[in-house]
């Protein structure tokens, strides 16, 4: 059975990092492309970043370039989103999903076309 656990939330001020992990059980993660999205509260899902399985190349949504950062552990089946210079509006419950397709695409992003989830992890930013 798939399963992604994420693990790495919590609280942080403005300014600080956290590093997030994607642990994957059940299947080998190198050949899934992987997504990280975010959920606030009262907003709709907004995919944040994504790595490919076929290339390694990675997609970021506009709001993080430059302070998120994606990648793959493949001997450890673990992704990781490293966070920098967080911002009180990266508060929200992120959560990575997989799906075997080669690249990530703006499809597959903006209309969350991944198979498997995982529970999410809560983010605050906060002084």
């Amino acid at each position: 059975q798939l399963q992604l656990v994420e693990s790495g939330g919590g609280l942080v001020q403005p300014g600080g990092s956290l590093r997030l992990s994607c642990a994957a059980s059940g299947f080998t993660l190198d050949y899934y492309t992987i997504g990280w999205f975010r959920q606030a509260p009262g907003k709709a899902r907004e995919g944040v970043s994504c790595i490919s399985s076929s290339d390694g190349s990675t997609w970021y949504a506009d709001s993080v370039k430059g302070r998120f950062t994606i990648s793959r552990d493949n001997a450890k089946n673990t992704v990781y989103l490293q966070m920098n210079s967080l911002k009180p509006e990266d508060t929200a419950v992120y959560y990575c999903a997989a799906d075997p397709v080669p690249l990530c695409t703006i499809t597959i992003i903006r209309h969350s076309l991944f198979d498997s989830w995982g529970q999410g992890t809560q983010v605050t930013v906060s002084s």
